[in-house]
């Protein structure tokens, strides 16, 4: 196995060949990229990966990041790393070349991410906040912020953040405390604590730029009263440098289970009079700025909860390989020699359902950033509209099902270990505790699904759910080429003509019922949802491996993996579909009390 970080081959094979990207090359942004570029830029991910965050993986959960009198110091292992990765243009890849960028496509960037996450996705965290934090302010902040900020963001010479989260308030936006209050100098000075924030305070640049959410005096309560303001860590000297310490201050480290080496947070902000704090664009519109950066975070999060499910599944495919253990059950002589446990069937089983789930999600994730590019580059003004409405349905699923799937992958990897894989000195346990963070960051799954069945199958009337329909059709349509894929063909339409009619009655049910009777039971039309859309990327590479005219065990195992994926996976559907259809009350129902 040539590396146990992703599988390049299946990377390619996503990528050119069900994914097609190579074709973005043919929109002028892209113009001057190629195969043989897209190749080279994962050529030097892997390298940094392999070389510079891999090694260190162990080493930062095992010493995690210090509170010392204030400050906190990062492992120089961290600096080495995002120095590669800066050094050789990742921080800026998909910038225009004006910014120093490469004008790279963001779905190469996210396969490259997906490489780097594998390896050690705490290292990655900084900078992933710092881009997500710096295209914010490329289109939202005024000419003098994005002059001061923007650069050194992109480049590495400072650090990027976002605040939302308050310790009374939790996911509950509508319900923040934290105030800002214009002063005589035309400037807002900033009160208030946020925690959990990812990267809130360390040492790896000159400065620390927060995205943070808060109140104007007087605005309007709930979510809509909400404006978004930059607070750096450091004011800008007279020379435009990090000068004096603004009035943010580090409350606290948080220990969680996974992510050890990325700093989580409690940050204070204007305990001695308040921060200084610079509005981004107009008042009381600073959530719909900040989804910007939580839907590319949501897209971010997926990716890496595949990566380390992908991972996990590979260092347990080549563990079963190595490891001799017991005999085939009609096998009655003792001294003979024991099985590799690849052997067992339940062990292929476990394998089986690994592979299924992170190389349908690692398909997801690239057709969603896709998506993105052709969104934003097109030069189709229906192709444009068509994959906003997809990305915009998409998103909840591109953030909670990898968040879900990949990390059963990470149990089932410990699993295939046996005994050893429970233990610290086998990396399977990391990997589970690092990706067993995903389900919760970036929105729960109960509020993705929230997010899904309450606004975004409603919108445009429909529109979005009515596109996604008519692509899985096409990819339908596509298959009857293929009489081998028949079976899979049959049964995506059942569970599509299922989900449609799950929809309207459920569209139906929301006329006549309160809200929060309507959306009790999302997690399952999530559920039903999700599994219908990943079965669709399935049919995507059933339909690739087909089309290659290649026999050999690689497309042998897609076909394979399609097909425990319809057989033993697709039930989900209907038994979500079942409950959804009579309106199934038993979770709403039930009473505090009678816990």
């Amino acid at each position: 196995m040539s590396s146990k970080l992703i599988d390049r081959r299946d990377l390619e094979f996503l990528l050119y060949e069900v994914v097609k990207v190579q074709d973005l090359t043919g929109l002028p942004r892209f113009g001057d990229h190629s195969r043989e570029t897209f190749d080279a830029t994962l050529d030097t991910a892997e390298s940094i990966a392999e070389n510079y965050f891999a090694p260190s993986a162990a080493t930062l959960d095992e010493h995690e990041p210090q509170f010392d009198a204030g400050e906190v110091k990062l492992r120089p292992e961290v600096h080495a790393a995002l120095r590669q990765y800066y050094g050789s243009g990742f921080g800026a890849a998909t910038q225009d070349y004006e910014l120093g960028g490469m004008q790279l496509p963001f779905t190469v960037s996210v396969a490259s991410k997906a490489i780097f996450s594998a390896a050690n996705v705490s290292v990655l965290a900084y900078a992933s906040l710092s881009g997500a934090n710096a295209n914010v302010i490329k289109n939202f902040a005024c000419a003098e912020l994005k002059e001061q900020y923007l650069a050194p963001l992109l480049d590495g010479r400072i650090s990027g953040t976002m605040a939302l989260t308050e310790p009374q308030a939790g996911s509950s936006l509508g319900d923040i405390r934290s105030t800002a209050t214009l002063h005589a100098d035309g400037v807002y000075r900033l009160v208030g604590q946020k925690i959990f924030i990812s990267g809130g305070d360390h040492d790896l640049g000159e400065n620390i730029v927060h995205l943070v959410l808060a109140r104007i005096k007087d605005a309007p309560a709930g979510v809509k009263g909400l404006s978004l303001f930059l607070v750096p860590k450091f004011l800008p000297g007279a020379d435009g440098q990090p000068g004096p310490r603004n009035d943010v201050h580090l409350a606290g480290l948080i220990h969680k289970m996974g992510y050890r080496g990325t700093t989580s947070t409690l940050l204070s902000f204007g305990e001695q009079g308040g921060a200084v704090a610079y509005l981004l664009g107009e008042p009381q519109r600073g959530l719909a700025y900040m989804f910007q950066m939580m839907n590319e975070a949501r897209i971010g999060v997926g990716v890496g909860a595949v990566a380390l499910g992908y991972t996990a599944y590979l260092h347990a495919l080549d563990y079963a390989r190595e490891r001799p253990q017991g005999r085939h059950p009609a096998c009655k002589d003792a001294t003979s020699a024991p099985l590799a446990i690849i052997e067992h069937a339940d062990v292929r089983r476990m394998l089986l359902a690994s592979k299924s789930y992170v190389e349908g999600a690692l398909c997801l994730s690239l057709f969603g950033a896709s998506l993105v590019d052709l969104k934003a580059n097109s030069d189709d003004d229906a192709e444009r509209e068509r994959s906003a409405l997809l990305l915009e349905i998409l998103t909840p699923v591109l953030k909670s099902w990898p968040s879900k799937y990949c990390l059963e992958a990470n149990s089932l990897a410990i699993q295939v270990h046996g005994g050893y894989g429970y233990t610290r000195e086998y990396p399977v346990e990391r990997m589970y505790r690092d990706n067993r963070l995903n389900p919760i960051h970036e929105g729960t799954e109960g509020i993705q699904s929230m997010d899904l069945l309450g606004r975004k199958v409603l919108m445009r009337e429909g529109r979005a759910f009515t596109v996604l329909c008519e692509a899985i059709d096409q990819t339908l349509q596509a298959s009857d080429a293929y009489p081998a894929l028949a079976e899979f063909r049959g049964r995506l339409a059942e569970v599509l003509a299922l989900l449609k009619r799950t929809t309207q009655s459920l569209l139906e049910l929301a006329a006549k019922v309160p809200t929060e009777l309507y959306l009790a039971n999302s997690s399952l039309y999530l559920e039903a949802f999700g599994h219908t859309v990943v079965a669709w990327m399935w049919l995507k590479q059933a339909i690739a491996a087909e089309s290659s005219q290649r026999r050999d065990n690689f497309t042998r195992g897609k076909i394979q993996a399609c097909q425990y994926f319809y057989r033993w996976e697709l039930s989900k559907v209907e038994r979500a579909c079942a409950l959804l259809s009579v309106n199934d009350d038993t979770c709403y129902a039930m009473a505090d009390e009678c816990f």
